[in-house]
C-alpha cells in the first residue's frame, strides 16, 4: 500500500508543509520535529513523489517529455534541443518512453506517479480521453507533432513536405518515383503518403500503388534502417524499374542507400535519393531531406513551457510549420 504525505503528517502530528520541509532538507525545522518526521517516514515506508519535493518551496521544478523512443534518431535530435534549453535552469528532466505498443496507458502510468510541472508530448494524437486526462493536470502542455485546439502545438504539413520532396525529384525529370512508406500505425503515414500522391500527380504522372513500399521490420513504426533496406530491395526487384525514391525519414532512406550500394547501384548517377527529417547525419553523408528543425522545435517548445510556468496565456500558441527541402548531392547528378 502506498502511503501519502497526509499520512506521514499524521503519523508525526505535524502539517505537511512541516513533513516537505524535511524532505527538501530545510534549516526551518527542529531538530526533535525532523527526527519525529524522519521516523514516520521509516515507519510508513514513504516514498516522496515529486508534488511532495517541491511543496515547500512553492515553485516548479520538473518538465516531462514523453515520446514514442528515445533511441530514434529523429527523438534525439528534438531531445537534444530540450536538453540545451534546460541547461540554464534549474528544471527536473522527466522522461516516459510511451513505446508503440499502449502509448495512452502509459503516459496515463507515468502521470499517475506524482504530478508534473510541466509536460511536452511528442506524436501522440490527443483524442477525447487523453485531452480530459491532460486538462485534469492543471500544468502546461506543448504539443509536438499533432495539434489539438486546448493546448500550445508545434507541427509539421507532413503533406507540404514530401510534397516538395517529389517536386524536386520531377523537376529533374524522374518519372517514377518509389515511396518506402511508414507503418499505418504511425500517426503521420497518411500525410506523406498523401503529400506524394500529389507531387505525383501535379507533375501530370500516374500513381502507382506499387510504386508505394515498406520493411517488414515493426520497430519504431518501419522508421528504421531495417525497413529501410527491405524496402528499398521491393522496389529494385519491380519489372519496370524506378529512378527516384523517397523515404519516410532519413533512417530508412541510409538503409535503403545501403541496399543499393550492395545491388551494386550509384547514388545519384543510378537512382536518386531523398529522405526526410534532415538529421545531423545526414549533412554528413550528403543525403538530400526534408527539414523539420527538430533541434529548434525542441528549444522553441521548452521555451514556451518555461514560459507557461510562469502564468497562462489567454489562448493557446499555434506553430503550423511547411518544412523546407535541404538539396545535396544524393539527388542531384
Amino acid at each position: 500500500m502506498k502511503h501519502t504525505i497526509y499520512e506521514v503528517a499524521a503519523e508525526a502530528g505535524v502539517a505537511i508543509s512541516t513533513v516537505s520541509r524535511v524532505l527538501n532538507g530545510s534549516s526551518e525545522v527542529s531538530d526533535a520535529t525532523r527526527e519525529r518526521v524522519q521516523a514516520a517516514i521509516d515507519k510508513l515506508q514513504f516514498r516522496p513523489q515529486r508534488t511532495a519535493r517541491t511543496l515547500a518551496q512553492q515553485q516548479t521544478h520538473s518538465l516531462a517529455v514523453a515520446m514514442p523512443s528515445f533511441t530514434s534518431l529523429f527523438f534525439v535530435e528534438l531531445l537534444k534541443g530540450v536538453k540545451d534549453e534546460l541547461r540554464e535552469h534549474d528544471i527536473d528532466l522527466l522522461m516516459c518512453n510511451l513505446g508503440s505498443v499502449a502509448p495512452y496507458q502509459t503516459l496515463e502510468r507515468f502521470l499517475d506517479q506524482g504530478a508534473v510541472d510541466a509536460l511536452m508530448l511528442t506524436s501522440l494524437p490527443v483524442d477525447h480521453d487523453l485531452q480530459r486526462e491532460l486538462e485534469r493536470l492543471r500544468a502546461p502542455v506543448v504539443l509536438v507533432g499533432t495539434q489539438a485546439d486546448s493546448f500550445d502545438s508545434f507541427y509539421w504539413d507532413e503533406a507540404a513536405g514530401i510534397e516538395r520532396a517529389v517536386r524536386h525529384l520531377t523537376d529533374q525529370g524522374h518519372k517514377r518515383i518509389g515511396l518506402i512508406a511508414a507503418h499505418p500505425g504511425s500517426h503521420n503515414a497518411d500525410q506523406r503518403l498523401a503529400g506524394y500522391r500529389s507531387g505525383i500527380e501535379a507533375a501530370g504522372l500516374p500513381f502507382d500503388p506499387a510504386l508505394v513500399v515498406m520493411g517488414e521490420t515493426t520497430k519504431h513504426a518501419g522508421f528504421s534502417e531495417e525497413a529501410g533496406v527491405e524496402a528499398m530491395q521491393k522496389l529494385l526487384a519491380l519489372d519496370e524499374p524506378i529512378t527516384a525514391v523517397c523515404a519516410s525519414s532519413d533512417v530508412q532512406a541510409y538503409g535503403a542507400w545501403s541496399a543499393l550500394r550492395d545491388a551494386g547501384r550509384r547514388v545519384p548517377e543510378d537512382i536518386a535519393l531523398v529522405g526526410y527529417n534532415n538529421l545531423k547525419l545526414s549533412h554528413y553523408l550528403g543525403l538530400t531531406s526534408v527539414d523539420l528543425r527538430m533541434h529548434d522545435v525542441g528549444c522553441r517548445a521548452t521555451r514556451l513551457l518555461l514560459d507557461r510556468m510562469k502564468g497562462p496565456a489567454s489562448k493557446p500558441f499555434v506553430d503550423a510549420m511547411t518544412p523546407d527541402l535541404i538539396v545535396r548531392g544524393s539527388s542531384t547528378a
